[in-house]
């Protein structure tokens, strides 16, 4: 088992991350997840939308200069 970052070394991983896709079976409901994404050095979303509150994601990733893709199709089914 390798051993765990630093909080220093974790830092420094997080802020060399760029050009991350993230793909999601679920929309997004609150923006926060977008926020989130961004520090992570997300770039690009796949995402089923569909969320009520989509207005604000989407103004989220354009903030952010992030691109999302609405596919409509959600695989996963409770």
């Amino acid at each position: 088992m390798p051993e765990r970052f630093t909080a220093k070394e974790r830092e420094d991983w997080l802020k060399g991350l760029r050009g991350v896709t993230l793909g999601s079976d679920a929309f997004f409901p609150f923006r926060d997840n977008i926020d989130r994404a961004y520090k992570s050095g997300v770039k690009y979303i796949v995402q089923p939308g569909g969320s009520v509150r989509e207005d604000s994601v989407i103004g989220a990733c354009n903030q952010y200069g992030m691109v999302m893709c609405l596919t409509g199709v959600r695989l996963f089914h409770h």
